[in-house]
């Protein structure tokens, strides 16, 4: 139990630092007033369903869907309540789970000329990215869809 706990906190610790990462690109990035820290809060949640759903045992590509789904989710609905275009939040607050470690072994190893290692680290990080694209994708069409639905049917009464 204790181990568990260790774990949790620590994972929260990760999602904090992620949640400060992202405020300071939302700064970087010219976001203004309270959306700076709801777009945080959203790379802070995004991290941490990551790295919860690794202590599940998911694997490394079913963890990033999992944690693009919920931030677009998350954007989605912040935008609404804020009043603010999605990619305000969204943008931000993928940040947190580009793969930036990914690009950046794939780079090493091919430099050191080890090209198959190259090839492998690449085509992960590739498959990453495609699968926050698709999460990303599926939640923004999933929400289309759903407002052309509520226009439709008022323009049927």
């Amino acid at each position: 139990m204790a181990l568990f706990r260790r774990k949790i906190s620590m994972i929260l610790l990760h999602s904090f630092f992620a949640f400060i990462a992202t405020f300071a690109f939302s700064i970087l990035f010219n976001i203004k007033g309270r959306n700076t820290f709801f777009a945080a809060v959203g790379g802070g949640l995004g991290w941490f369903v990551y790295s919860f759903s690794l202590k599940l045992d998911f694997s490394t590509i079913l963890s990033f869907f999992y944690a693009s789904i919920v931030v677009a989710i998350y954007s989605e609905t912040m935008a609404r309540i804020l009043k603010t275009p999605v990619t305000t939040i969204l943008i931000c607050a993928i940040i947190p789970l580009v793969p930036g470690s990914g690009m950046y072994y794939t780079m090493l190893e091919t430099i050191k000329g080890d090209i198959n290692k190259a090839l492998s680290e690449g085509l992960i990080t590739l498959t990453i990215a495609g699968v926050i694209a698709i999460g990303i994708i599926l939640v923004s069409s999933i929400v289309k869809l759903i407002n052309y639905y509520k226009t439709y049917k008022k323009g049927l009464k």
